[in-house]
């Protein structure tokens, strides 16, 4: 195998990798995690505790990841038809890339949006007892972490579509 060849397989490879720690994390989060807290300890501080506990633990996953997608998305950049450029509409190939580029970009901005909404809360409650006051915040972050869910499903979709594209010969 060529060192070109390699270097592209272990790109791709934590290419994937690192998508599938963070959208595996935020998919178990929203499907698996959070309902079953919520059944298990009523939406009570027990909750609030266990939710800010797993979020502070997939935080550096996440943040290890975003940089790691990054990266290894630039550096296959070079093997694109589209080669070096971000977001170009020229083909259906690169429009296509581009909408996962921006959907990505989407992910992360809803992500700092729902950490922040988070703050805002924490900060909100202060001192007071657990009750309803926080709880549109939460409905708010609840349905900003499901529409991330959604996106990074879509996201894949293309990933896999493009895939396809990239390997099969024109014609």
């Amino acid at each position: 195998m060529h060192t070109h060849t390699t270097v592209f397989a272990v790109m791709t490879f934590l290419h994937n990798l690192f998508t599938a720690a963070w959208l595996g994390g935020l998919l178990a989060m929203v499907f698996t995690f959070m309902p079953a807290a919520r059944k298990t300890l009523g939406k009570g501080p027990e909750l609030k505790q266990l939710i800010g506990l797993i979020q502070k633990r997939q935080s550096l996953i996440v943040t290890v990841s975003l940089i790691g997608l990054a990266l290894t998305g630039l550096l296959l950049t070079k093997r694109s038809p589209t080669q070096g450029v971000l977001f170009s509409f020229g083909s259906i190939y690169a429009t296509l890339l581009s909408v996962k580029h921006i959907l990505y970009l989407s992910m992360i901005i809803l992500a700092g949006l729902r950490t922040l909404l988070s703050r805002k809360q924490k900060h909100a409650a202060g001192g007071m007892e657990a009750g309803s006051a926080g709880q549109p915040v939460r409905n708010t972050a609840m349905v900003l972490m499901l529409v991330n869910a959604v996106i990074g499903v879509l996201v894949l979709l293309l990933s896999s579509i493009l895939s396809v594209m990239d390997s099969v010969p024109a014609g």
